[in-house]
Formats: structure tokens, sequence, C-alpha cells
């Protein structure tokens, strides 16, 4: 655990070898506890594109990768889990250095990635086809599941190797090849991960890494001709533009999107186990998750004491350096998310809404020069507010009141979002009830922020499309293929349909 001292120069990974970008060219990527640059990564473009895809072609096609069987593509990915396992503590403070969050929270992410390649790992050697019951008694009919091909995974810069995981796992336990373009703020974790790929001993071109900016490297990706699949991670408009490039060759698409989450408290609830979850869900990661728990509705009866509770507990947030553990709130990963998220505070007070604490920047000794905002809780907040139906992705709270069931499940409903929920209740018929209407792709009941190798994560609605972890994900990988025998010798009128 700590930062990497003075300027680390990085390479990206290209058909199993470490070389620099096509252009020579570099770019910065900085500390956003200390707002110094760190280290360099390779500005890639379209040239270096075509060579990632061509490797990660070759290997799909004709290399060692295409001849190795579906058991040892899982030997692969467990041995894998054991170095990430291994070397967690260097991969969680790197991700620190690069992103800010705090050490805690990432460390706990990364000890836990290597369960997505134990559990993909065993899952690759289990996928079925079947034989049909096929209604024609002179056929024998059965179906197969075999890779997309190439795919490239586009991460952003939150929580970059779980999110990374959560693609990789899957997609080469099905038995695909990648190119991976990390967030341009935060490349390092990704480019230190790749080490673990060549130690582990998958074959040259299974996994590649380019790095550098969505104009340059992210669009080339999209509109690639060789790559079969795009699984992305990030923002609606980001999302939409992929989707929109990708259309050239139909690729096969995952999209996780972003969220404007309701955290539901009704009047049953536990209010002091609501109001840890609440803050939990909209400032542990100073709010800079796809789930975060942005919109609060809360019961009319309970409203002035469950808030009360609320900012009690959130002004004990300790601000600082992300590498202490004492840390509760880290700062802002990007100075332009900084600004932006100042920028809708600014917003919501003109809107009308009423700031009943934070809605600054943080200033305090200890949280040096980094890009801290004060956690930020508005109330009197309406639905229709622009703070209530866009993502800030920072760590801001919308309070909203509501006084039946059916006005909370209209309200959380109301909204292009449909990432995510949490429902606080003691009352479990409301548990299912709310489970059944809330127009989301998880729903979590007294609890928030949990995930698992285990459950299908993704949303409803501008949220995005596909899901990930989970059985189904390594079919979001492959394609079923149809075959049909004839055992008659006699092939029968050619012109009539059988």
């Amino acid at each position: 655990m700590g930062r990497i001292e003075g300027i680390k120069d990085y390479r990206c990974f290209i058909d199993g070898n470490w070389v620099a970008a096509e252009s020579g060219d570099v770019f910065e990527t900085t500390d956003p506890f200390t707002a110094k640059h760190w280290a360099n990564m390779p500005r890639c473009d379209a040239r270096d594109v075509d060579k990632a895809v061509a490797a990660a072609r070759a290997a799909f096609d004709t290399g060692e990768w295409s001849k190795i069987n579906a058991t040892q593509r899982g030997h692969l990915l467990r041995r894998l889990g054991d170095l990430i396992a291994r070397d967690a503590d260097h991969l969680a403070s790197v991700e620190v250095q690069d992103n800010g969050k705090l050490y805690a929270e990432m460390r706990g992410q990364v000890g836990y990635i290597p369960q997505w390649f134990y559990y993909f790992g065993g899952m690759a050697d289990k996928v079925e086809g079947a034989v049909m019951p096929i209604d024609k008694p002179d056929m024998f009919t059965y179906t197969r599941h075999e890779p997309i091909g190439v795919v490239a995974a586009i991460t952003p810069w939150n929580s970059p190797l779980l999110l990374l995981a959560w693609k990789m796992a899957p997609a080469l336990a099905a038995g695909c090849t990648m190119v991976v373009k990390p967030s341009e703020f935060t490349s390092a974790s990704t480019l230190e991960l790749m080490r673990l790929i060549e130690e582990a001993g998958f074959p040259k071109g299974v996994v590649n890494v380019v790095t550098g900016f969505g104009q340059d490297v992210g669009e080339a990706l999209s509109t690639h001709p060789g790559i079969d699949k795009i699984a992305f991670t990030g923002g609606e408009f980001s999302g939409r533009k992929i989707m929109e490039k990708s259309a050239g060759n139909f690729k096969r698409l995952t999209l996780e999107l972003g969220g404007k989450s309701a955290q539901l408290v009704f009047a049953d609830a536990d209010l002091d186990n609501a109001v840890k979850g609440v803050v939990s869900g909209i400032f542990a990661a100073t709010g800079q998750t796809c789930i975060a728990g942005s919109r609060l509705l809360v019961h009319d009866s309970i409203h002035d004491e469950f808030l009360e509770k609320f900012l009690a507990l959130a002004a004990t947030a300790r601000m600082g350096d992300p590498m202490d553990l004492s840390t509760q709130v880290g700062p802002v990963t990007t100075q332009p998310q900084y600004n932006r998220i100042l920028s809708m505070i600014e917003m919501a007070k003109g809107e009308g809404a009423s700031c009943m604490m934070g809605g600054k920047p943080a200033d305090r000794p200890e949280c040096g020069d980094g890009w801290f905002i004060e956690p930020t809780v508005f109330a009197g907040v309406r639905n229709d507010m622009q703070i209530a139906q866009q993502e800030v992705f920072g760590p801001v709270l919308s309070v909203i009141r509501f006084s039946d069931d059916d006005e909370a499940y209209s309200i959380a409903n109301d909204t292009p979002y449909g990432l995510a929920a949490g429902v606080w209740t003691s009352d479990m018929a409301r548990a299912f009830t709310a489970a059944r209407r809330l127009r989301a792709g998880t729903i979590w009941t007294n609890t928030y922020r949990a995930v698992s190798y285990m459950m299908p994560f993704g949303g409803f609605k501008n949220s995005g499309q596909g899901r990930e972890s989970g059985q189904d994900a390594i079919y979001d990988y492959m394609e079923t293929k149809s075959v049909w025998m004839a055992f008659n010798k006699d092939v029968p009128n050619p012109f009539v349909m059988r």
C-alpha cells in the first residue's frame, strides 16, 4: 500500500508485447488527491487499434487460443484469479493513485475480483447445447454455443478493474479474445493487470490494451469491422455514440450506462439502519458510482426525523487522503467532473432546492490540493427539477417527500434511467410489491450497493442493455448455432420447404 514515487512510463499491450503508441505520443495521468502528474500513458490512435484488433483476430481464428479447449480456458482464468489475489494490495494502491477512491473500498473490490475469474473459470466447460425433440422424424437436431469473436471492452474511471473483470471473465470463459480501452483518466491498473495476464500464461493476442481518448481509440473500436461485440460501461451520451457508430457491422452490445437511483424510506423502516444505508449509497464512493442512490424518497410522516438523523451522520464524514484507512470520503476523480458537479450544485440552488448541507468545495487542510466537494444534501426537491433527473456522479443527494406507496413508486420510476433502487421497510409484503413495481435492474431491500459474481447486473431504459455477472453473462459473449442432420438418403422435392 502506497503511492508510486516519481513519474512512471507505461506502454500499451498488443499481441503479447509492451509497445509505445504508433504516434510516439503520451498523455499525463494525475493523482486526484495531490493533483500532481504521476504517470505517462501511450496516446494510441486508429493505427494501434488496427494492430490490436489484428492480434485479437488472429488469436481467435488461428492462434493457440483457438485450439485450447474450454477446460483449459478455465484453468487459465483460475490461475489469473490467484495472481490477482496475490497482488491485490499493489493493484488497489494503483487504482487509488489513479482514481482517488478510498483504499479501503478499492482493496475490498480488488480482493473480491478473483471470484469472477473462479466463477466463470468453472463455468467455461459447463456451457451445454441441447438436443431438440424435433417434430420431423427423419431429422436429428441440436444446438451449440460458440464464442462471438473479438470483444472490445471500454471501461470507465470509477472502478476500472472491477468493471473490466465483469467483462473479461465471461468473455474469456466463452472463448472470445479482447481489445481493452480503459478510461484515459485511469489506465494504469488495467496495464498492471496485463502483467498478470502474461504470468498466467494466456497466449499472445488474447487480451490487448490500447490507451487513449474516445475520439482516437473509442471511435476506432466502435467502427472497426474486426470487432464483433462491444462491452461498455460509462455515460449515457457515450453509450449512445457507441451504439450509433457500431451499427455499421451490427456489433453485439452490452451497455451499462448511467442511473438516477431512488432510495425509498417507508414509515415502518428501521430509521437508524436506513440512515446508514442511504449515507453509504450516496457518499461512500463520493457519489461516483452508476448505482449511487442520489434520490432519497421519504414518507411525509418521518421526513423531518429522518432528515435530521441523516444530516447528523453525514456531517461526521472524514475527508482526506484516500490511502488513509480512516478516510471516508475521497476526492472527485477528474477535474472536469469536479467542475461539472459544482455547476450542477449551482443549478439546483437556482431551481429553488434548499441546500441543507455542503454545496461547495471542501476547504479543509486534510484535503490538500485535491478535488474535494463537501457532501451535499438538497431538500425540498421536486422530481421534475434537473437535479432530480440528471445524473450528477458526485456526492449530491436530492430529498423528495411522498405521501403513500403509489406516489413513491411513481416518483421513483419517473426518470429516464432504471439501474437500481433501494427499499427500506420492515413489511415484507411491501418489499415484494416494491420489487415488482420499481422499474430498475437491481432492487435492494434493507441494504444497498451489494454486488456478487453470481447475480446479474444491468439496467432498464436509458441505463443500458444486457446483463453482466451471473450465469446469463457468458451467453452474452456467445452465439447459438442450430444444427440439422437428415437421416434419409433421398432428398425430397427441392421446391418445398420442409
